[in-house]
């Protein structure tokens, strides 16, 4: 009862600085569930005496100083909330998609000290120089700082530091998160298929790795790994001596942001190849490895002095299994080749859609969304847009919510903007079609096929090498059975207690379960002695 009076508090406040803001959270065309009603007219006064000071004010500018207003972990949720318009609406997930994660820093002496506790000793046991903070979120600040190496020359770091007392924040609110989704899905049935809790749920997961740091910096190794053989494009390098839970360290990127044409211009770079790199690259991530950097927007992305594309800040990550790859490669080429047919097949193989909706009724579906795109200039194509709009049919054809697949569509949005912004006449089909014929190839064709039949042979080999185990357990288990039958059937003594005390306090239901187990071993042994 305290929890949920606590958590209620906590939503009472989150609904006046809303409503302080004018802000609404509701869809629109959504049916409005009857305690958000009548929270709206209890916040109406709030509303009516703040709206002068918010006249000229943009909506997004409002959900941001909402958001920032509530602190750190609602400004993530407000950015896990963007990547699912299919909760929100799309108008509000495209308000959120330009929410800022920026925070006032944390100061140095903090700084100092959470870098001695995770890393032991002082802080200037680990670094030469340490700088004031150049950037800093809702999780995180970074600082520059320098190390000495092995024969040493001095070599800039960035240093990136959890805030103190992020995990204990966060807690607490995802407890009202997990309280409001709860109340949602007990009281508002049509909300049930968009699965509340089970947002919050990735939420959670989503926060629990960017709050460990040597998590990111496993995937800047991983995806250092998958992109060996890329000139074009790479990822800095991680100091793992300095690096912990709560600091990570890496080599600093001195680069000119991507954002920055004029520069780009001056040093003589080619902007529109930057744009192919920039989307060729996230596209050979998803498919290829199925490990995608989810948070590729202008201020993340950066060309180092030899012109490659380099990316920083892994905190939020997406992974693609085989199936939403394959899922993906041939909803691209379906629609590249205008195969409607294979495009919806594919999401009946991939169990997205029920099997009592027709594939001829769904193909038809995704004609209407891919004739349009054909035949028309590349400026006015949106492979981001088509994605939205095919998963805009989730409801109409009873498909389930399928998180990865969203993250993927939002982070399209991100990097397409990028490209975009580097080349206005960028064709996104042109880019992407030869990585997802490359993914054909390689997946579905000869050499697929094999490596497929290679790891079933593989799998049917670990079988039967666990088989003779399998027969001796067999042949333990039959030498049990046959010396219960010869000695007799016997039921531990605390079994016989425990049906003893069934019969009776005379519950048939309570005692059910102990009777069936005494059957079923007397059944046995009826059928090791050849009665049954």
């Amino acid at each position: 009862m305290a929890g949920a009076f606590i958590n209620s508090l906590r939503l009472v406040r989150a609904g006046l600085v809303l409503a302080q803001h004018g802000v609404s959270f509701v869809p629109k065309g959504m049916a409005v569930p009857p305690a958000l009603t009548a929270a709206r007219i209890l916040t109406a006064p709030i509303r009516w005496i703040s709206a002068p000071f918010r006249i000229g004010q943009p909506k997004q500018k409002r959900i941001s100083g909402a958001i920032a207003a509530l602190g750190p972990s609602y400004i993530k949720l407000g950015q896990f909330l963007a990547t699912r318009a299919d909760v929100i609406g799309p108008e509000l997930a495209n308000d959120l998609a330009h929410l800022q994660d920026r925070m006032p820093p944390f100061s140095m002496s903090e700084a100092r000290k959470a870098v001695e506790q995770s890393l032991g000793g002082r802080l200037e046991d680990h670094f030469a120089t340490f700088g004031p903070p150049v950037a800093a979120a809702s999780i995180a600040q970074v600082h520059k700082a320098e190390v000495i190496g092995a024969t040493g020359e001095r070599r800039a770091v960035a240093v990136k530091i959890l805030r103190p007392g992020v995990e204990r924040r966060f807690k607490a609110d995802l407890d009202s998160y997990y309280f409001a989704a709860s109340q949602i899905e007990r009281f508002h049935p049509p909300s049930r298929r968009l699965q509340p809790v089970a947002v919050v749920d990735t939420l959670k997961r989503t926060t629990e790795l960017e709050m460990d740091l040597r998590l990111e910096a496993a995937a800047i190794s991983e995806m250092a790994e998958n992109i060996v053989g890329e000139p074009e494009f790479r990822v800095p390098t991680v100091d793992w001596k300095r690096t912990s839970r709560r600091v990570l360290t890496l080599e600093w990127i001195d680069g000119t942001p991507i954002s920055d044409h004029a520069a780009l211009d001056a040093r003589g770079l080619d902007k529109r190849a930057l744009g192919l790199t920039v989307i060729r690259s996230f596209l050979r991530q998803a498919m290829r490895d199925g490990f995608f950097h989810a948070d590729m927007h202008q201020g993340n992305l950066f060309i180092d002095q030899e012109g490659r594309v380099t990316a920083v800040d892994f905190g939020i990550m997406g992974r693609l299994g085989p199936k939403e790859r394959r899922f993906l490669a041939e909803i691209l080429h379906g629609l590249i080749t205008r195969d409607y047919r294979r495009a919806a097949w594919v999401h009946f193989w991939a169990g997205y859609v029920p099997p009592h909706h027709p594939v001829e009724v769904f193909a038809q579906a995704l004609r209407a969304i891919g004739e349009p795109i054909h035949g028309r200039t590349a400026n006015e194509i949106s492979m981001a847009d088509l994605l939205g709009q095919l998963f805009a049919y989730t409801e109409v054809f009873d498909m389930k919510t399928r998180p990865e697949l969203i993250m993927l569509q939002k982070s399209m949005v991100i990097v397409e903007g990028v490209a975009r912004s580097l080349n206005p006449e960028l064709n996104i089909w042109t880019a992407a079609e030869p990585i997802a014929k490359e993914w054909m190839e390689d997946n579905l064709g000869v050499g697929g096929r094999l490596r497929e039949a290679g790891e079933g042979a593989t799998t049917i080999g670990r079988v039967l090498a666990e088989v003779p185990s399998l027969m001796t357990e067999a042949q333990t288990t039959l030498h049990l059975l046959s010396g219960m039958t010869r000695d007799g059937l016997r039921l531990a003594p605390e079994t016989v207690a425990d049906i003893g005390k069934a019969e009776n306090r005379g519950v048939i239901w309570s005692r059910l379960p102990l009777w069936i187990a005494a059957v079923s071993l007397a059944a046995l042994a009826a059928h090791q002695l050849g009665w049954l």
